[in-house]
């Protein structure tokens, strides 16, 4: 009997449909995915897009300057600071927020190594290259000091004040005394290498200075200014009179010295009478004790003093002194150019505060006798 031949069986349908299912399941788990992914990604995108437009932003705002309260700050930068001590008071005084943007910017730019010693007025309204540039040596933000240099200071005295004032250092400004060939016809003939061959010639006034200014300018500006003081007219008087320019301001910076304000021509008459009569009894002794004073550094002249041997001591040397003791104002040249006409020789400091003259020492000595000024 024939075996009957059995047919390959088909595949259910129901076999077909759970495979069908499982696959099409896990294309969809991995579309979700996907999808999900995808979504996470944009948004991290646009997160850290958002953040770095944020810092951008803000670094932007420091850089520019925007954004920021108004404050104006007077800022000093000394010759031994560092850049970063620099930036440190821009930081502290609000001017920057970020020290390292600032100090990066600077690096970049070149504007680091524009900074320069001195005193500047800056504001919040600056950016970073203004900041950078109003702290150069040429920038107009330079802090300007006003200083009033009296009448009768000596070059010492000058230099001293104007080291007080972070205008320069004494040491620059003897240097530039000294060494600098300044081009004005008065000091022709004056040798350079010693800082007094100036006394006299520095005029007394008020000034505006940089802070810091160059000692060459500072010293030049007061020169200038006594310059334009020596007019023509005074230029002609120093002629008609037979004395040096030097040796009238020597004159005046006696007279200035001595004077209680309101007798200048008196001493300097007193002056004129002992130069001009050397056979009188102060036999050509001018005794001028402001000399002693520029010789003991300022302090009241002792009788040790009338010892000390220089030619400016009027007590031991005849005549006047080498050079000026003091830098003069205008009313002691002119005093020198046109003393009073007198026949007093001698002259003393009352109880009363001013200067009483007279002709004879023995008239003086009286006066003296009487005042407790000399009895104590």
């Amino acid at each position: 009997m024939a075996q009957e031949r059995r047919s390959p069986r088909a595949p259910s349908d129901h076999s077909e449909n759970g495979q069908s299912s499982r696959s099409s399941g896990r294309r969809r788990h991995s579309r979700s995915f996907s999808a999900s992914s995808g979504v996470l990604y944009a948004v991290a995108v646009i997160g850290v897009s958002i953040l770095l437009a944020c810092v951008c932003w803000i670094a932007a705002n420091d850089v520019l300057a925007l954004n920021k309260p108004e404050k104006e700050v007077t800022i000093t930068v000394d010759k031994e600071d560092s850049f970063n001590q620099v930036a440190d008071r821009l930081k502290k005084e609000g001017l920057i927020e970020y020290k390292g943007l600032f100090k990066l910017f600077a690096s970049v730019t070149g504007g680091k190594a524009k900074v320069s010693p001195g005193t500047y007025t800056l504001n919040t309204d600056m950016d970073y290259r203004a900041l950078l540039s109003g702290m150069s040596v040429n920038s107009s933000t330079k802090a300007e000091i006003t200083i009033t240099i009296p009448e009768g200071y000596t070059v010492t005295q000058i230099f001293q004040l104007l080291e007080d004032n972070k205008v320069a250092t004494v040491e620059e400004l003897t240097q530039a005394a000294a060494e600098h060939d300044y081009a004005f016809s008065f000091l022709q003939g004056i040798p350079l290498g010693d800082a007094e061959r100036l006394e006299g010639f520095l005029y007394p006034d008020t000034y505006q200075f940089n802070t810091p200014h160059n000692a060459v300018y500072a010293i030049n500006k007061m020169l200038v200014n006594f310059d334009e003081k020596y007019t023509d007219d005074l230029r002609q008087k120093v002629t008609d009179s037979g004395y040096s320019i030097r040796e009238i301001l020597t004159i005046a910076s006696l007279v200035e010295r001595e004077t209680d304000g309101t007798d200048r021509g008196k001493i300097a008459s007193v002056i004129y009478n002992r130069l001009n009569n050397p056979s009188s009894g102060t036999m050509g002794y001018l005794q001028i004790d402001a000399t002693l004073a520029f010789l003991n550094g300022g302090k009241v002249p002792t009788e040790a003093d009338k010892a000390i041997d220089s030619p400016y001591n009027t007590y031991l040397y005849k005549g006047l002194p080498p050079a000026p003791i003091a830098n003069p104002g205008l009313d002691a040249i002119k005093a020198a150019l046109d003393p009073e006409k007198t026949g007093y020789f001698y002259y003393a400091l009352g109880d009363d505060g001013v200067h009483h003259f007279f002709k004879t020492l023995r008239e003086q000595q009286s006066f003296i006798a009487t005042q407790e000024l000399y009895n104590k």
